[in-house]
């Protein structure tokens, strides 16, 4: 069809929206969709037709908002991450466009409970922590403030596992929420690219002159095939396009070895191919794991780069005004290989020369670190990255040659600061460094907390940063107000557009206008009231998954997040123990009955943190059942933690633990949502503490321990943790019990790997902050016996949580990084 043509085509009038219309559409789809009728449909049924019928109204504006981004020739921001946790999007969807009562009035006409069908929709396993859940809340927050955006990831069929508890331990069961479909996704057979691994490098042509050229031929080949998901902003404004890929071989059955009775050999490329696709984050403890991890991350950055040198192509016929019209945000390291590969297209399928090219991707390129620890920024081995992508290794030593003659020449680096900004780390065996890579290719590199950024000058770039002084930049993270506030917790969202009005929705920063209620008494009761049919509901969900009845007028003491050593469960868990022996021992105390909320996932091939939530369930086995407590002390962890669970935990959270060593975290978000949802926080002056205490008042977070300056200072004047737990009373008999059996009868030594490790070296300091925050939870009971001023520094805390709404990242980062949007 000709542009002509097209042109003439009629826009579809605006569809209406009244509760009968979209009654009688779902009653429709159901019908000629779905092939029921309504007297036998079943839950199931009903919510794919009511995902239908909402999906149509989503559509139009999405296909609107494509129009004008062509219309207007809007630079489009791209947005890599190997995760995206975007829960479900039902109740989010029909919320940004505005239609929440009208469909469940719709199908209340029906005989239908919108509550109870939006929770079918399984959660779509794409990722697993706050990286991922960052990446749902930024793509939420680019539609909401009008930037024209793509996210790419992998459409992840089994995604990282499904977490079961038995006797305590962590089981990895496959995730299946591909298994029925997905009815938000359209596939998109057109965006199709060819993806290489392995095989030979020729050269052809002349090396005195212009002429020569690399030709990479892979050994192998599979096919990246698309799948968009639309993501809609706030208000409907404008829709946004979540872009997965899945991996086909190129030949599904070998043909002649099936005939020939290798029935499985047969299906040996299809199934090499199909694994791209269905596991995050295979485990990387063997060469085979390590391999599929990098082909993962070269599939999807790959076919990424594929599809927006072809869309850029497709509308401007110039790859010289790339940068003028396209922005590449890197999500950490996972899609660094991008900037190889970005080379490699503009250099041998495009015929640009080297330093074009390199200006090029340096000016498209921008890169988000969210570690500082050295084991998550990657490398990988030169054997196997030579092996995996030839093509990409020469390039890499190229750049790295431009890099370190610069860093030489020009900046007059020895021979120590030459090793450290090298693309090659030639300590031991030799390997590629992923993050150096990321920050060499880009020409922004932010961290995502103001202390965060200070160290990544100060550490792990601390060299790079003497070479690009103006490089790096921080970008505090956010959370989208929608998701984590209006829709999560219903009864707050009502109550303050109650008393505040509907100005926050807009702009979060309103919320301060909350303010001026904390004196407010009859506010203040009815703010707890709300909280208080938050912890019944999440009390509920306890009883019927794990039949453990608690208390909501309980303290609901909450750490929700993935488990690692440096986030210190453990010394959670360690207090805890503590506090039982307080109980038993002092029955005579005012203690505040207290429920210590867990929930998280290990890697599955993270021992000790598999072991910490062994320990938390075996605490929590002793603890529950020992009468002596008298029910003012329970543990639970919640098994499978997902945005479905956090959405019911986060507004139940009385007490928000954000506990990790100083230092370690980047940012954290889970602490951004309790507090935006009236939990105090307990933390150390880590990550995006600091600027919460900023925000919300010193009076109104309750902080303990070292700093991070003081963390280092006692590692490096030696450290000796055994000296610390003798001196320390309660940590002594906490530890003794752990070790000696106490929570793990038949198995004295279960623990040992914990207990050895913090007299040993305590690398995340449990023992040196220990009594520091065992004086800070003694505090928080204080507090919790006066209710008045409870609920005034937590209404304080919902107040002024807005400055870290995602929109308010976004803006800084479009206006300062990409250049991009209103």
């Amino acid at each position: 069809m000709n542009k002509a043509a097209s042109a003439a085509l009629p826009s579809p009038p605006p569809r209406v929206s009244t509760p009968e219309t979209l009654a009688a559409e779902i009653i429709e789809r159901l019908t000629y969709s779905i092939g029921k009728d309504a007297k036998v449909a079943k839950p199931h049924d009903w919510m794919t037709a009511t995902i239908l019928v909402v999906r149509d109204r989503i559509i139009d504006r999405w296909m609107a908002s494509t129009r004008e981004t062509y219309e207007t020739s809007g630079k489009r921001v791209y947005y890599l991450s190997l995760e995206f946790l975007i829960g479900r999007l039902t109740r989010d969807a029909v919320s940004n466009l505005g239609l929440l009562e009208e469909v469940r009035t719709a199908l209340g006409s029906l005989g239908v409970d919108f509550d109870v069908i939006a929770a079918l929709e399984p959660d779509a396993a794409l990722g697993n922590g706050g990286l991922g859940r960052l990446a749902a809340c930024f793509m939420e927050s680019m539609a909401t403030v009008g930037v024209p955006a793509y996210g790419y990831g992998i459409r992840y069929v089994h995604g990282l596992f499904r977490q079961q508890v038995s006797d305590g331990w962590q089981v990895e069961l496959p995730e299946t929420w591909l298994a029925h479909g997905n009815p938000w996704e359209f596939e998109r057979r057109e965006s199709a690219y060819e993806i290489g691994f392995g095989g030979i490098v020729d050269t052809v042509g002349d090396a005195s002159s212009d002429t020569q050229r690399c030709i990479w031929r892979p050994q192998e080949r599979v096919i990246a095939t698309a799948y968009d998901t639309p993501v809609v902003g706030w208000r409907a404004k404008r829709v946004n396009t979540l872009r997965l890929w899945t991996a086909q071989p190129i030949d599904p059955i070998l043909l002649d070895a099936f005939n020939a009775g290798d029935h499985i050999g047969a299906l040996k490329e299809s199934n090499k191919a199909e694994a791209l696709a269905r596991v995050l984050y295979p485990a990387d403890g063997t060469p085979a794991g390590q391999e599929l991890r990098l082909r993962q991350e070269y599939f999807f950055s790959s076919a990424s780069l594929q599809d927006i040198l072809r869309r850029h192509l497709q509308q401007y016929g110039d790859l010289r005004t790339l940068p003028d019209k396209v922005a590449i945000q890197l999500n950490d390291t996972h899609p660094a290989v991008s900037v190889a590969e970005m080379m490699r297209l503009l250099i041998d399928v495009h015929r640009m020369d080297f330093d074009q090219a390199w200006d090029i991707t340096r000016k498209v390129f921008s890169y988000t670190n969210h570690t500082l620890l050295p084991e998550a920024l990657e490398s990988w081995p030169v054997p196997l990255f030579e092996k995996l992508l030839p093509r990409h290794m020469q390039l890499v030593y190229a750049i790295n040659a431009k890099i370190l003659r610069f860093a030489r020449l020009e900046k007059k680096y020895d021979d120590e600061k030459i090793r450290s900004v090298s693309l090659i780390d030639e300590g031991g065996d030799r390997r590629v460094r992923m993050g150096n890579l990321a920050f060499l290719g880009s020409h922004s590199t932010n961290g995502v907390s103001a202390l965060h950024t200070d160290l990544m000058k100060q550490t792990v770039f601390a060299d790079l940063h003497g070479l690009y002084p103006d490089r790096i930049n921080n970008k505090t993270n956010g959370i989208t107000p929608r998701r984590w506030l209006m829709q999560c917790n219903p009864g707050l969202f009502s109550l303050l557009r109650e008393t505040i009005g509907d100005a926050f929705m807009d702009d979060a920063e309103r919320l301060k206008g909350l303010d001026s209620h904390t004196g407010d008494s009859e506010f203040r009761a009815r703010f707890a009231a709300v909280k208080h049919a938050n912890k019944v509901r999440l009390s509920n969900l306890v009883a019927r998954r794990m039949g453990i009845k608690v208390d909501p007028s309980a303290m609901f003491d909450v750490q929700i997040k993935r488990i690692h050593e440096y986030k210190r469960q453990l010394l959670n868990i360690i207090e805890t123990v503590a506090l039982y022996d307080q109980i038993r021992s002092h029955p005579e105390r005012d203690w505040v009955p207290r429920v210590k909320f867990f929930a998280g996932k290990a890697a599955p091939s993270y021992h000790n943190a598999k072991l910490i939530i062994k320990l938390a369930n075996d605490v929590a086995r002793v603890i529950n059942n020992d009468p002596s407590v008298r029910g003012l002390l329970k543990i639970v962890f919640i098994p499978n933690y997902n945005v479905s669970l956090a959405e019911v935990m986060v507004p139940a959270a009385d007490l928000s633990e954000q506990i990790s060593t100083a230092g370690m975290e980047a940012s954290g978000t889970g602490n951004m949502k309790m507090a935006l949802n009236g939990a105090l926080t307990i933390g150390t002056l880590d990550g995006a503490n600091v600027e919460m205490q900023d925000c919300v008042g010193a009076e109104n977070i309750v902080i303990f321990g070292m700093t991070t300056a003081e963390v280092a200072e006692r590692r490096a004047n030696g450290y000796v943790p055994r000296e610390v737990i003798e001196g320390s009373r309660e940590l002594s008999q906490a530890l003794t019990a752990i070790a000696s059996g106490v929570f793990s009868q038949n198995d004295e030594d279960r623990f040992a790997d914990l207990t050895n490790g913090i007299y040993e070296h305590d690398w995340f300091m449990v023992a040196a902050d220990f009594d520091a925050y065992a004086r800070a939870q003694r505090s928080v009971d204080a507090l919790w016996l006066d209710e008045e001023a409870w609920y005034s520094r937590t209404i304080r805390n919902t107040a002024r949580m807005g400055w870290f709404s995602s929109d308010r990242t976004i803006r800084q980062y479009a206006k300062d990084i990409w250049k991009a949007g209103p």
